[in-house]
C-alpha cells in the first residue's frame, strides 16, 4: 500500500455559462450595485453597510413571517426556531453598526449631501420589521406612493396582524385570558399595552419555566432585547457623527430616534417581570 500523499483533485472549472455559485449567489449583481456619488473613499463603506442592513432586515422579516404563520398554525417550536435564527441575525444586523460607528462630524459632512433627501427612515423593509413588532401607521406608507409594488407589500403589512397580535390569539387559543378588545383590535394601528396581557405573562412566568410557552416568551424577550440595542446603537452612530442637526430627509435627527430607542418591544413581556 502506498505512502504517498496524493494532491486533491482539481475542482471542476469549465462551465458553459456563469458559474453555479453565481447562478444561485448572484453575486456579479450585488458587488456591482454600488454607485457612489462623492468623491470621498469614506461613502463606499457607508453605502455597503446600508445595503448589507437591508439585506439583513430582508432576512428577519422573512423569520417573523414565518413564526407569526407558524402560531396561526399552533406550531410553538417552529415559531420558536425562526425567532431563536432571528436572534443571531440581529446580532448580525446590530453588527452592521461597527464600520460607521466611528465617523466624525467631518467624514460624515464630506458625504453627506450625496444622500439629498434620503434617509434611513424610508426603507420599506425596515418598516416592515417595525409594522411585524406591532409598530403601526398607515403615515408611513406615504414616502412609498411613488412605488407601486412596494407600497403594495406595505399596505398588506399594515393591515395583516403583527407577531405580537399572532402571539396573543395564541395565548387566547390556548386558555389564557387576553380580553376581546385586543383581540378584535385594528391591527393596522399601533399596538398599546394592556394590563390584562400583562397579567397573562405574569402567570405564564409565574409557572413552569420549561412550559413552551415560557420559552415562546423569553425567544420574544431576546428579540425585543436585540431591536432595542439595535434602536440605541443607531442613536449613537447619529450622534456621534451629526450631533443634534436635522437629520437626512428632514428627520429630527438625534430627537426622532431618541423617542424610538425609550419604547419597549413586546412591552407586557417587560412590565410582567415585576410581578412574578
Amino acid at each position: 500500500m502506498s505512502h504517498e500523499a496524493h494532491e486533491p483533485e482539481t475542482p471542476h472549472l469549465d462551465f458553459q455559462g456563469t458559474t453555479p455559485y453565481e447562478d444561485y449567489v448572484k453575486a456579479d449583481v450585488l458587488t456591482h450595485l454600488q454607485h457612489t456619488l462623492s468623491d470621498d473613499p469614506g461613502e463606499m463603506v457607508f453605502l455597503v453597510t446600508t445595503q448589507v442592513m437591508e439585506l439583513w432586515f430582508t432576512v428577519i422579516v422573512h423569520e417573523w413571517e414565518t413564526a407569526a404563520k407558524a402560531l396561526r398554525e399552533d406550531d410553538v417550536p417552529t415559531a420558536v426556531d425562526a425567532l431563536k435564527r432571528s436572534v443571531r441575525e440581529l446580532e448580525a444586523l446590530n453588527a452592521s453598526w461597527k464600520p460607521l460607528s466611528g465617523l466624525t462630524p467631518a467624514q460624515f459632512n464630506s458625504y453627506r449631501g450625496a444622500l439629498g433627501e434620503g434617509s434611513g427612515f424610508q426603507s420599506a423593509m425596515y418598516r416592515r420589521m417595525e409594522f411585524l413588532l406591532g409598530d403601526k401607521s398607515a403615515s408611513m406608507l406615504v414616502p412609498h406612493r411613488g412605488a407601486p409594488r412596494v407600497h403594495a407589500e406595505l399596505e398588506k403589512a399594515l393591515h395583516e396582524p403583527s407577531l405580537y397580535d399572532e402571539v396573543l390569539r395564541f395565548l387566547a387559543r390556548r386558555g389564557h385570558a387576553v380580553p376581546e378588545e385586543v383581540l378584535r383590535r385594528d391591527v393596522s394601528r399601533r399596538y398599546e399595552p394592556s394590563p390584562e396581557v400583562e397579567s397573562v405573562w405574569t402567570a405564564v412566568y409565574s409557572g413552569d419555566e420549561r412550559d413552551e410557552v415560557a420559552r415562546l416568551g423569553e425567544a420574544l424577550t431576546d428579540v425585543a432585547e436585540l431591536v432595542w440595542r439595535w434602536r440605541n446603537d443607531h442613536l449613537v452612530a447619529t450622534r456621534r457623527a451629526m450631533g443634534a442637526k436635522t437629520g437626512t430627509g428632514g428627520s429630527a435627527g438625534v430627537a426622532w430616534l431618541e423617542k424610538r430607542a425609550q419604547k419597549s418591544v413586546f412591552p407586557e413581556l417587560w412590565t410582567a417581570r415585576s410581578y412574578v
